[in-house]
């Protein structure tokens, strides 16, 4: 059986995964990590003296960890404590779940996972790890700055930047196929921005050089494999620095191909990472220049297989089973 592993408010992404999974098959089965919680009831128990194994009861499937071939680390969501229980004892039960639900994870550790748990989280929130692989790897990235500190921002934007800079958060407030939920963009910084900066103690914030855009990329990397698109938002007064917010104008999303130089530096780069999948952002300079930006594990690319058409999901599902090795049993 091939797990699947989001939340209840995943949709159209993991359809897709599900259905190429079972078309080849296999056993499928979507776990939703949110509801990992007194919804369910679960064991961890060695069986007749044997190692641990990991079983879990849901409304409608038992399993144990050992009937798990592949693991498609699609999302992960906080557990929710039930509103009926006291709000004295909502962060014990927070906490024991977490661990039992990290538990279960782990005991999983013996099959493939796209992507490996602890790598997912390890690259995904280090954006200074992610810039200097990439670097290391032959890309180019932006003049970057991560801190707290006023005085320091300002040397930056006048000595590093010239007075062309953006800023923008570590992690991202939420996610979405269209980037139309409530988030904080990208924002390009002016000279009398540099006045408000007394709150940045309170708020680290990464900056960088603000890169002139002849467009900017999406690419869905799954295992060696790419699927770019390119959004042109420099008509757009909203949306010229992050394509996001780009309200006022209507985006197309084109297909693209990828400079083998590119792609061969963003697959290297990747595999360093130990990434088997990621979404990827560059910018495309108006010298011709690419420019990396981030790359995210769990990066949203249902819009690129939906507007053009491209085979995201059904990679994703012959890739993590190519992984599988060939004594697993497929579905009866």
């Amino acid at each position: 059986m091939i797990l699947c592993l989001s939340h209840t408010q995943d949709f159209y992404t993991i359809d897709i995964v599900e259905k190429a999974l079972r078309e080849l098959g296999h056993d499928v089965y979507r776990f939703n990590s949110d509801t990992f919680s007194h919804e369910l009831t679960f064991s961890y128990a060695s069986q007749k003296g044997g190692p641990l194994s990991f079983t879990l009861h849901t409304p409608d499937r038992s399993f144990s960890s050992d009937e798990v071939t592949g693991v498609w680390y699609r999302k992960l969501w906080g557990v929710k404590p039930p509103q009926e229980l006291d709000p004295q004892y909502q962060s014990i039960f927070y906490q024991e779940y977490t661990t039992m639900r990290d538990l279960f994870f782990d005991a999983l550790r013996h099959v493939p996972w796209m992507n490996p748990i602890a790598q997912d989280h390890w690259i995904g929130g280090n954006k200074a790890l992610q810039l200097d692989l990439a670097h290391k790897n032959g890309l180019e990235i932006p003049e970057s700055l991560f801190t707290n500190d006023p005085e320091q921002v300002q040397h930056f934007f006048y000595n590093t930047c010239k007075g062309k800079m953006i800023t923008k958060l570590h992690g991202t407030l939420s996610r979405s196929m269209a980037g139309n939920t409530p988030f904080f963009p990208t924002t390009q910084v002016e000279e009398k921005d540099l006045e408000q900066l007394q709150g940045l103690p309170y708020c680290p914030m990464i900056f960088q050089e603000l890169i002139p855009k002849a467009y900017e990329l999406r690419i869905a990397y799954v295992d060696g494999a790419f699927f770019a698109g390119k959004i042109d938002a420099s008509g757009s007064t909203r949306g010229r620095t992050d394509w996001r917010v780009a309200s006022d104008v209507p985006l197309v999303w084109q297909a693209y191909t990828l400079p083998e130089d590119v792609a061969i530096a963003l697959d290297s780069m990747m595999k360093e990472m130990g990434l088997l999948f990621g979404a990827i952002d560059m910018i495309r300079h108006t010298d011709g220049r690419y420019i990396f930006l981030e790359v995210n594990p769990q990066g949203e690319w249902g819009m690129l297989q939906r507007d053009l058409g491209y085979p995201i999901g059904e990679t994703i599902a012959a890739k993590l089973i190519a992984r599988i090795p060939t004594t697993q049993p497929l579905m009866n």
